[in-house]
């Protein structure tokens, strides 16, 4: 009896031994699977948090250094800094534009507009009154006297006369003997010729002729351009005297460097600027136009004219080099911005661009 209970509590033992071995193996089997699973978890929860964080981080950095970047260039400029230093903001639209050639030039007198008093008579030179470069003068104004008096080839307009007065005197004696046949045809027609010939010189010379002396007067109405003798002076037949201007149309004559002669077809007007005043004057306002270009360079020089007509305000000076700039014919759509807006570093011109209010 007592060895069968004591098989009896020894099996119990044992089977409860067995059943607390099968709980903890499960357990631990349970517990390896949950820690299995925790660990695949943080796993993912790792690889998530690597792949957000990394190509997030990545993402912004670019973003953040293209974003520097493009904008590493740009200025903050508050609003009442800006109208402090005189900052103006205009708007660029497509509008006709001209190319521009910038040279140089002068103005010179239009022909026609301008005449020069020439002396008829050798002889010492004295003026009328005040002569003087600017002043007002009427056709036949008298500007010059010459005298010849104590001159060794005496007085032009007395021997003139004289030579006048004989050729008459043998054309008229003649013309009565030619109706005879005492004196030949030919002999006749070569005193008529010189008689004709007297004539003229004598008439020509007497016109303006006074007892101080032969009067030089104006060729046309206009303004004094230039006083080309003094007073005393000795001057010959056919020696200039008083230059006399109208000043009515001027001509400005631009001279070109040869490398834009491809472009000088396409010129239609010019604008050019005085050193007096600094005045633009535009050639479209004063009723000018191109007269001509010229087909090749002049002689010793490297330049090619461009010649202009336009009317005389009475602002310009004739004779005045100015600055010149040539317009090409009109090109439509085009993007344009005045000079003052371009900024010059280092042989590089750039503008602003206004990306907001600041």
């Amino acid at each position: 009896m007592k060895k069968l209970i004591f098989v009896g509590i020894l099996g119990l033992f044992v089977l409860g031994s067995c059943h607390n071995s099968t709980v903890t193996h499960t357990h631990n089997e349970h517990d390896h699977a949950t820690e299995g699973h925790n660990h695949e978890a943080e796993g993912s929860d790792h690889s998530h948090e690597g792949e957000c964080n990394g190509e997030h981080n990545h993402e912004a950095a670019d973003g953040h250094n293209e974003s520097a970047k493009a904008h590493s260039d740009e200025i903050i400029l508050p609003k009442a800094k800006a109208e402090a230093a005189g900052v103006k903001v205009s708007v660029i639209e497509p509008a006709p534009f001209q190319q521009v050639i910038k040279t140089s030039g002068q103005v010179l007198a239009a022909q026609g507009d301008e005449s020069v008093a020439v002396a008829t008579v050798a002889g010492v030179v004295s003026f009328r009154g005040k002569v003087t470069e600017g002043m007002s003068v009427g056709s036949g104004t008298p500007l010059v006297t010459i005298s010849s008096k104590n001159i060794a080839d005496g007085d032009p307009v007395q021997r003139a006369r004289i030579a006048y007065e004989v050729s008459k005197k043998e054309y008229e004696r003649m013309k009565e003997l030619v109706k005879n046949k005492i004196v030949s045809d030919k002999d006749f027609a070569q005193a008529e010729q010189s008689y004709e010939n007297a004539r003229l010189s004598y008439e020509a010379l007497s016109k303006n002729h006074s007892a101080i002396g032969q009067s030089i007067t104006a060729p046309i109405a206009g303004y004094v351009k230039s006083v080309l003798v003094k007073e005393g002076d000795y001057v010959t037949i056919g020696q200039p005297l008083v230059s006399v201007t109208q000043n009515r149309r001027l001509f400005l004559r631009a001279e070109v460097s040869e490398k834009y002669y491809p472009y000088l077809r396409t010129i239609s007007s010019a604008n050019f600027q005085t050193p007096y005043n600094n005045q633009v004057y535009e050639l479209k306002a004063l009723n000018g136009k191109l007269l001509s270009f010229g087909k090749a360079a002049g002689d010793n020089s490297f330049y090619v004219p461009v010649t202009f007509e336009f009317d005389n305000k009475g602002e310009v000076i004739p004779g005045s080099f100015v600055e010149v700039f040539l317009l090409s014919s009109t090109m439509e759509n085009v993007l344009s911005l005045p000079r003052t807006a371009l900024t010059e570093e280092q042989g590089i011109f750039f503008i602003y661009l206004q990306l907001d209010e600041e």
